[in-house]
């Protein structure tokens, strides 16, 4: 049977990836995203858009009045929005604290906020029993991301997981996060990543290549299938093996 499949950040990267498998299955989907014309041209059959800043509860609202009459019931949410910051503004100031200041918040606002904003709005809307929540989380988390920003804004989504595994599993609901490593053709790094950067990642990796959003879809789309219904409050990497197991 069709399901209901909200993804957030999924014009582009994993998140699309993802949606187009979803699809694929006769799910009906729903992207999210900050821009219409992205989310418009992401290609996702039959799929539904709604553009929102998902770090403004007031925009969340929005999504969850429109999830509301919509689909009603949401079978699986997908939170794949997020980054580094570097599509944001930068800080108007030069004050090293301050600049700290502004790339810890937005890091936290992209990535941290965004997910538990729309999970709290949707929470009572997952199927239950059935329902999957899954974040996207990072390599960083484990390894740090240089300036500590990102990689603890990615951090905090798995704290944040164990305890809504926990609240949800009497619901039948279960709760996990996927953490990839290097993964090309998602815009992560800019308009491209440095040759020198790239093949050093791939060669901390036992299996010698880059992530695909591809590889990480298809991790999500097991999680949220009744195989593995007894699987949650669990961090699954997929990296390649260029971080191990925790």
């Amino acid at each position: 049977m069709a399901r209901n499949v909200v993804i957030s950040g999924g014009g582009t990267g994993i998140g699309l990836a993802a949606a187009h498998v979803f699809a694929a299955d006769g799910d009906r989907v729903l992207l999210l995203g900050r821009r219409a014309e992205v989310l418009e041209k992401a290609g996702v059959p039959g799929a539904l858009t709604y553009a929102a800043d998902l770090s403004d509860p007031r925009e969340v609202r929005g999504v969850a009045d429109f999830v509301a009459r919509e689909l009603g019931t949401v079978d699986v949410l997908v939170h794949s929005a997020g980054g580094t910051g570097q599509l944001e503004p930068g800080s108007d100031s030069d004050d090293p604290l301050d600049v700290v200041a502004h790339n810890w918040t937005v890091n936290f606002r992209i990535n941290t906020l965004t997910a538990a904003l729309l999970t709290e709005a949707l929470r009572d809307r997952l199927a239950e029993p059935g329902g999957r929540v899954l974040f996207i989380s990072s390599i960083a988390a484990y390894r740090g991301s240089g300036s500590g920003a990102y990689a603890g804004a990615k951090a905090a989504l798995h704290p944040y997981a164990h305890d809504l595994a926990r609240d949800l599993g009497p619901r039948g609901i279960t709760v996990n996060v996927v953490a990839p490593g290097y993964v090309e053709d998602t815009g992560f790094f800019g308009a491209a990543i440095e040759a020198d950067r790239r093949e050093r990642l791939i060669r901390e990796t036992p299996t010698g290549r880059a992530g695909t959003p591809g590889d990480v879809a298809a991790t999500l789309h097991w999680l949220a299938s009744p195989a593995a219904g007894h699987v949650t409050s669990q961090v699954i990497q997929v990296n390649g093996g260029a971080e191990r197991g925790h």
